[in-house]
């Protein structure tokens, strides 16, 4: 029975670390770019730069801890981690007075996040009962739901009303508490062979990436770049369509709509399979992003919140649980940074390309667009997994 059990302890405490974690992740990610503009009187693209090389770092730190985590030790990777996010916390403090020092800052703080939402997510995929691994990978994935929630909004109150130091004054205690909770955790360590320690020695591209994840994986990059599409261009198409009143309660909604449906899509997976959950979340964010594009009153965009809230959160947290699934236990630390790196180099890149697109076709034409993409990721996923789980 004991083996089933999803609400423990440590669970709640690795969700909670995550959650703290991202809600400090969130608050300078969305104010820097203000930041370096109005202290520094930095141009667009670099007051772009200062946020996005904070993902690069994170990007990077992801792609190495997977590596090493197992061998390290899942809880001396998290202490590092949240240890390294604090020490670069303070840092912002030291970086007043120079732009070019912001972004090295910028860089090693997205290094510490990196680390640490690996580690956590890590954890939790061998805490979770692997019977029960679509559901506690629902549970825990509402930790950065609520976060990403909460965090953004949180983040402008305090910059219209204090200033950037006390936004950083409060990522610092927000570090400091994840800190002092990550030593009340008891983290299940990797039980490494021989043979394990020495396949994982090396250079070769195996010990960056799980083979078993990256179809999975492949998938989540096209996925990223359509939820890329609406973090990042909502603000200025709400603007254009007259709609900016309504546009701010548009990622309530959205965080809302994952808030209820992930429970049930996590049982689903559970007890009816990945292709049950996965197949309906491309279609219901793909025809979220058509409503988007057509929206002209409120109550639309609410709509197409609420589908692309429950489209893509079922599809981040099913793709999570499915890439730990199909790894061996071993390598879950590896199998999760494959994932996750994958994931931000849709949401990285995503927003390059689909700028250039803006011009062309404008943001109605824009979620179109990005709309046929998801609808591309029905084929994909069948081709490279959806078909194999008939076969077994």
């Amino acid at each position: 029975m004991n083996e089933s059990k999803l609400w423990t302890r440590d669970f709640l405490l690795d969700t909670m670390i995550n959650f703290t974690l991202y809600f400090a992740h969130f608050l300078p990610l969305v104010t820097i770019a203000v930041y370096a503009a109005d202290h520094f009187q930095a141009s667009a693209s670099e007051a772009g730069l200062a946020s996005g090389i904070y993902i690069i770092g994170g990007l990077i730190a992801r792609t190495l801890t997977g590596r090493v985590i197992d061998r390290i030790g899942r809880k001396k990777t998290l202490y590092f981690g949240l240890c390294f996010f604090l020490m670069t916390t303070l840092l912002y403090f030291c970086a007043k007075n120079s732009l070019m020092l912001l972004f090295l800052v910028r860089f090693l703080h997205g290094v510490g996040w990196g680390i640490s939402a690996t580690a956590t997510a890590t954890i939790i995929a061998n805490i979770i009962p692997i019977k029960r691994l679509g559901e506690g990978t629902g549970y825990y994935a509402l930790s950065v739901t609520v976060a990403s929630a909460i965090g953004p909004l949180t983040a402008m109150l305090v910059i219209e009303r204090a200033s950037f130091d006390m936004m950083i004054n409060l990522t610092l205690v927000l570090a400091i508490i994840n800190l002092i909770t990550a030593f009340l955790l008891k983290v299940p360590e990797a039980e490494l062979t021989k043979n394990h320690l020495d396949e994982m020695k090396g250079w070769k591209l195996d010990n960056f990436f799980e083979a078993k994840a990256v179809p999975i994986s492949i998938v989540a990059i096209f996925m990223g770049i359509g939820v890329a599409s609406v973090v990042q261009f909502l603000s200025s198409y709400v603007r254009a369509i007259d709609l900016a009143d309504a546009g701010s309660f548009f990622f309530l909604v959205y965080a809302m709509a994952m808030l209820i449906s992930r429970p049930f899509t996590g049982r689903w997976f559970d007890s009816k399979g990945e292709n049950f959950v996965i197949y309906p979340s491309f279609l219901l964010f793909a025809l979220g992003l058509i409503i988007l594009s057509l929206a002209n009153q409120g109550a639309i965009l609410f709509l197409a919140a609420i589908l692309t809230g429950v489209g893509f959160g079922t599809f981040a947290s099913s793709a999570q649980a499915l890439s730990v699934k199909l790894s061996p236990r071993h390598r879950t630390g590896l199998a999760t940074s494959t994932y996750f790196s994958l994931l931000d180099i849709g949401a990285g890149i995503g927003p390059v390309f689909l700028g250039l697109l803006i011009p062309v076709t404008g943001f109605r034409g824009l979620y179109v667009s990005v709309a046929v993409i998801v609808l591309f990721c029905i084929v994909l996923y069948y081709f490279l997994h959806g078909r194999k789980v008939r076969e077994e």
